[in-house]
């Protein structure tokens, strides 16, 4: 291995660490949105559904960036993963991509509405925020079943399979389970955006206490059913190091008792920060999982990876906008951080 190849494969795995960084900063931020999109759904004072759209309007579109910033990482440094794997999901993709589309038109067209329009814009931004969710979390399944690629000498593996191939009853699950996640998610923000004394708090307790135990629930089936129905799954947990694995329940299985004790006591951003904390070490988890796939079975991150000189030049033109995407995330949440009430809705 020459010196340029060795660079290009450590820059093929700090490609890939950041490319599963993006999305879980797009799973830990718009997902509390999304989840509080789903929760408004059940709320049935008009001013709080506003004061929801409200709560997230100065930080949503930074939010929603993170996925971008996948997309582009996807694009520049494993363009043959990129155009199969879109190619596979490009229904699920265009039905997530529909949802983000309406709930930004919702968002940002609400208040200009006249008030017997105003509830269609909730409910677009309720029902939006559900199939956003679902279809990515589908998504999410489709690709960790893989799929089927061309193999002919000299020409690009391309994908091959029908239009619903990505509809299994794994990806169905993962788009359930993403929508409890999220529920989740947008309980504890909801929780953490109202001031004290706002009625809207205790639905958001009461929705959070059972969107808790259902998480909990899914994130157990999901487990059980990936370290069955997936052998890279069982190779890597039920090998040598399986106390490893072990270990990370347990880590994780902490942060969520600590997560559900800063809600019990009304500490709600630690709660917020207890639950991402989570998040983020089950996602490091999936991707110490899934190495060396980037799609499991199908693709690993060498084989998909750009060639030498592209993703060289790709990280020189793009390496420092992760740090500007950091502090552009960091100073919108320090400057919306303030609770509001329910007049704060869109349309006073």
């Amino acid at each position: 291995m020459d010196v340029l190849t060795q660079t290009q494969h450590i820059l093929t795995f700090v490609w890939w660490m950041s490319l599963g960084l993006a999305i879980l900063l797009y799973v830990m931020l718009d997902g509390a949105d999304l989840g509080a999109g789903v929760f408004s759904l059940f709320v049935t004072d008009a001013d709080e559904r506003g004061a929801i759209m409200s709560a997230m309007a100065g930080t949503w579109d930074a939010n929603e960036t993170w996925l971008i910033v996948a997309g582009g990482v996807l694009f520049g440094t494993f363009p043959s993963v990129y155009g199969s794997l879109f190619s596979y999901l490009m229904i699920p993709l265009a039905l997530a991509l529909w949802g983000i589309i309406t709930r930004a038109v919702a968002l940002e067209f609400r208040h200009l509405a006249e008030q017997r329009y105003q509830r269609f814009s909730d409910w677009a931004f309720g029902l939006s925020s559900l199939a956003t969710t679902f279809f990515g979390g589908m998504a999410v399944g489709a690709t960790l079943n893989g799929f089927p690629l061309t193999h002919e000498v000299g020409t690009v593996p391309t994908y091959v399979g029908g239009a619903l191939r990505f509809v299994t009853p794994f990806s169905v699950w993962t788009g359930v389970a993403a929508v409890i996640a999220v529920s989740l998610q947008g309980g504890l923000f909801v929780r953490a955006r109202f001031e004290h004394d706002e009625p809207i708090r205790k639905l958001a307790a009461r929705w959070t206490n059972g969107a808790f135990y259902l998480a909990l629930m899914a994130v157990l089936i999901t487990v059980t059913i990936s370290a069955f129905i997936f052998p890279w799954v069982a190779n890597k947990w039920f090998s040598g190091a399986f106390w490893v694995w072990g270990l990370a329940g347990i880590v994780v299985m902490a942060a969520i008792v600590k997560m559900r004790q800063a809600s019990a006591h009304e500490r709600d951003f630690a709660a917020i920060l207890w639950l991402n904390l989570a998040i983020a070490l089950m996602a490091a988890g999936m991707m110490a999982t899934m190495y060396p796939w980037i799609v499991p079975e199908t693709w690993t991150i060498y084989s998909g990876a750009t060639p030498q000189v592209s993703i060289i030049t790709f990280t020189l033109a793009m390496a420092g906008f992760f740090p500007v995407m950091l502090m552009y995330n960091w100073y919108q949440i320090w400057v919306f951080r303030a609770r509001i009430t329910k007049l704060a809705a869109y349309g006073h």
